[in-house]
């Protein structure tokens, strides 16, 4: 069966005075109806790039150069942009990570929902307010017919945020695509905010593409996940596997990194080096220079997407894959790491030398 997203060979680039970044490298997912889908990365890792060329939303200078998005079956790279603005807010919403900027300022935000419903549904002015007023209330804003006359300003950035997700649920899409939408918020709303989002998810029966930097925040939210690097993707799971048995050694980096309550550690283990530049990417794999177990093999072949059991190529149908020689040519000393999850089952090899908890996202009461 076709999934319900399909995104294969996605590439984006920006001509810049300074050369060409490549920022989303031959990118391929899928994602399922109903499912909550994670893209974790550092920053510049090209999770928003990807997300936002979804839906036909990257400006000058940059492009999208090839690949398909498949929508339902339908390519909305190839799609003009009239009939790509029926698809976006309607049958795809979508959460930005600025949700004060996303707003427009001069309009109440009650208006603005109730804008994107008369365009969309076709509904009468009066039903429309009333079903924002409704939504606005579902999303947890207190008072909701006086938020509805409330200029973005005017509201707190965790109260924005249900506002704009009130926005993406709208029209009752089938995918949400949710760009960092906690970045701005502190860790007790960004808490609130998290359940929330899974909650509408199940109620509404609602896909969603959560991107993150926070493994913690993908780990209580998606039910799988795709790691990405530099331009690519380097590793995905579901994410329980992802979690106690990662396959890439930069998942293995980033698991080392997360906080977890009651580490006793003076300093978290740290990713050595930074992101490469897009513009001059290193040969072999992009992640070699900054890789404790990388060898002269390392520099010299780019390692593709494999079913890390047999070697074999990975496809859409495939739940498991990462980017690693070692599951092609096989690396001499190996991927010598080992990882301490806590939880019911217990300890199983896998990650990094330091110890990562599974629930060590960041935690917080909920507080709206």
């Amino acid at each position: 069966m076709t999934a319900l997203l399909e995104v294969e060979d996605l590439t984006v680039r920006f001509y810049t005075e300074e050369g060409v970044v490549t920022a989303v490298d031959g990118l391929s997912y899928r994602v399922e109806a109903g499912e909550t889908f994670g893209v974790v990365g550092e920053s510049g890792a090209g999770k928003s790039v990807a997300a936002l060329s979804l839906l036909g939303l990257i400006d000058d200078p940059g492009r999208v150069e090839r690949g398909e998005v498949r929508f339902k079956g339908e390519d909305l790279l190839s799609i003009d942009e009239f009939a790509l603005r029926s698809v976006r807010g309607d049958e795809i919403g979508v959460v930005f990570q600025d949700a004060r900027a996303a707003l427009n300022p001069v309009y109440t935000v009650g208006e603005q929902i109730a804008e994107t419903i008369e365009h969309h549904l076709g509904y009468e002015p009066a039903a429309a307010k009333a079903r924002a007023i409704r939504l606005l209330d579902r999303v947890g804003i207190a008072d909701p017919e006086a938020r509805y006359a409330a200029y973005p300003h005017e509201l707190s950035g965790g109260m924005c945020q249900r506002a704009t997700i009130a926005m993406a649920l709208s029209c009752e899409p089938d995918l949400i695509v949710a760009d960092e939408p906690t970045t701005a918020l502190d860790v007790t709303v960004e808490a609130r905010i998290l359940e929330l989002l899974a909650e509408l998810a199940d109620e509404f029966d609602v896909a969603v593409q959560l991107v993150s930097h926070d493994l913690g925040v993908i780990a209580g939210t998606c039910d799988r996940a795709m790691v990405m690097y530099a331009g690519r993707a380097v590793e995905t799971a579901p994410i329980e596997e992802l979690y106690y048995d990662p396959k890439h050694p930069y998942t293995a980096g980033l698991m080392s990194a997360i906080p977890r309550i009651g580490d006793d550690r003076d300093r978290l283990e740290t990713v050595p080096g930074t992101m490469p530049d897009l513009i001059e990417v290193p040969s072999g794999c992009r992640f070699h220079p900054r890789c404790p177990f990388a060898e002269e093999a390392c520099a010299r072949t780019d390692p593709a997407l494999v079913d890390p059991e047999t070697g074999e190529a990975a496809t859409f149908d495939d739940d498991r894959a990462a980017a690693c020689l070692e599951y092609t040519e096989g690396l001499s000393g190996g991927l010598d790491y080992s990882v301490e999850v806590d939880g019911e089952r217990g300890r199983k090899r896998g990650g990094p030398d330091a110890e990562a908890g599974r629930d060590a996202g960041r935690e917080g009461d909920p507080d709206a």
